[in-house]
């Protein structure tokens, strides 16, 4: 606690506004999109590519995100 009222002394600002400013900025950091998905959002696709989307509709649950299907890929390429 000490070193919260240091740490705000020495910026001239409140305690609480010194742990509101850390909250927020550990809070960007806990949103920040993966890069690979972020990349892929930046993508564009032919329209060959285009009318592929939904082909696999159905074949995984909704809830599977690519992140579970590359664990499984792994999971299965190395024998885990």
């Amino acid at each position: 606690m000490e070193l919260a009222k240091r740490i705000a002394s020495n910026n001239n600002i409140s305690v609480s506004k010194l742990f509101k400013k850390l909250i927020t900025e550990f809070s960007k950091k806990e949103t920040k999109k993966d890069p690979l998905l972020e990349r892929y959002e930046q993508m564009e696709f032919s329209d060959d590519i285009k009318a592929l989307r939904g082909v696999l509709k159905g074949k995984y649950p909704d809830d599977m995100d690519y992140k579970d299907m590359k664990y499984e890929y792994l999971k299965e390429k190395h024998g885990l």
